[in-house]
């Protein structure tokens, strides 16, 4: 099944007005079927990425995230998601980015890139943006890119980072301390039959901003790859 239902949504609901073990106990059998329905949908995205990109990730089933929260260092102690959420890793490590994806009622997106850069690779792109920022800001520019997702999503700093001018040209860029994208669905979009392959779409509109990174991520200043990946 390569679908989300309405009764994939009506369990979510469900499951957000009774959060709790009892109910889900009682109503594992529900979880179940709907569980493997998202394995289904995940299947039919990965079929369609396996088309255009090299993909790590082996399954649907292995893209997808558990249910069960880790509450241990979280106010909130409701024991379970309420949403399907899974990812798809590129393979190799000269392709970066990752794939996400969130399916719940009234907030179904899509979203890639770089949620949490480590201190080397945050370095590395600002780097390359405070050299010459000419190429990322076609990309983003782009009117495919506009369309789907807008901007560039994520948190910034309130001022220049450390070593870097604030009256710099490309301070903007610069301030980003997450490089993502997201696309969000209404709910009669993600219900619909071909939702699968509008996932697959969006993800695919994310290759250019992906395949930028990539290669600032896996070569020095001068463009010579990195000896580590070597």
């Amino acid at each position: 099944m390569s679908t989300i239902t309405k009764a994939n949504f009506d369990f979510l609901k469900q499951l957000s007005k009774n959060n709790n073990r009892d109910w889900f106990t009682e109503n594992k059998p529900l979880y179940i079927t709907n569980h493997e329905q998202m394995i289904g949908f995940a299947d039919a995205v990965l079929i369609e990425m396996q088309k255009h990109d090299n993909i790590e990730t082996i399954s649907g089933k292995k893209s997808l995230h558990r249910i069960y929260r880790d509450v241990r260092f979280s106010k909130d102690k409701s024991p379970y998601k309420n949403h399907w959420g899974g990812g798809f890793k590129r393979a190799t490590k000269l392709l970066r980015g990752g794939y996400y994806y969130h399916i719940e009622p009234g907030n179904t997106v899509v979203a890639g890139g770089f949620w949490g850069p480590d201190k080397e690779d945050l370095a590395r792109i600002r780097e390359e943006i405070a050299v010459d920022a000419t190429e990322l800001r076609t990309i983003i520019n782009s009117k495919n890119f506009k369309n789907t997702f807008g901007e560039i999503w994520g948190d910034k700093l309130k001022t220049a980072p450390k070593s870097y001018p604030k009256d710099h040209a490309d301070i903007d860029l610069l301030q980003y301390k997450q490089f993502c994208v997201v696309h969000k669905f209404t709910d009669k979009e993600a219900l619909s039959k071909d939702f699968y392959k509008q996932v697959n779409s969006t993800f695919q509109a994310m290759r250019p901003f992906f395949n930028y990174m990539s290669e600032v991520l896996t070569t020095d200043i001068n463009g010579a790859q990195l000896k580590k990946l070597k």
